[in-house]
């Protein structure tokens, strides 16, 4: 399997170049884990759904605490059948494929009270594409009913719902519904948006 994010981090400061690098260094602890390759563009970070949603809790965390307006976005995918297969990937975090919606979505509550608190507010929109064969809108009606259960449901939007909380229990959110649901071994990608400090909140 392959998995991995592109991710590209927008301070909203004249001070940006500084608050990207030391943002970045949050990453360090997980390097071992992950293959992580930067341009001028974004940040590839491919491993396992486990390492990758803590990796990038970490750095929105780093890059929020610098109390700039700080826009973290990224392309998520796992499955994808235009990439190889790559061993830094290897996972037991993706759902039975015999497993039901229901069961699945009770594991995935379940996983959440394991979240750590960050102190760090994220507030987040996202969209969960199932590609593939099967009936992609039960996987993702399923993860919508499991998302307004998991604490962190803010609202529903076009195109994609809004999360809000502590980022510890957000990204773990993310990462369950990426792992959960859609077939484990079809492509499911996510279309992400956090921000952080933004002035337009109240």
């Amino acid at each position: 399997m392959f998995a991995g994010a592109q991710v590209s981090l927008y301070p909203m400061t004249d001070g940006f170049v500084d608050v990207i690098m030391s943002s970045l260094s949050a990453l360090d602890p997980w390097r071992d884990r992950l293959r992580i390759e930067t341009d001028d563009i974004s940040t590839l970070i491919v491993g396992p759904p486990e390492v990758l949603f803590p990796a990038l809790r970490d750095l929105y965390v780093a890059a929020a605490a610098s109390r700039a307006h700080v826009v973290l976005r990224a392309t998520l995918s796992r499955g994808c059948p235009g990439e190889p297969d790559d061993p830094i990937c290897q996972t037991g975090a993706l759902a039975n494929p015999s497993e039901p919606l229901a069961s699945r979505q009770a594991g995935a509550l379940a996983a959440l009270a394991e979240a750590p608190d960050t102190g760090e507010i994220a507030r987040a929109q996202f969209s969960l594409y199932v590609m593939g064969a099967g009936d992609h809108m039960a996987e993702i009606m399923g993860c919508i009913d499991f998302l307004k259960s998991s604490g962190c449901f803010d609202r529903s939007k076009n195109f994609c719902t809004r999360l809000k909380g502590d980022s510890g229990p957000v990204f773990a959110t993310l990462q369950e519904a990426f792992c959960r649901f859609g077939p484990p071994a079809g492509h499911v990608t996510i279309d992400l948006t956090v921000s952080a400090n933004s002035p337009s909140i109240s």
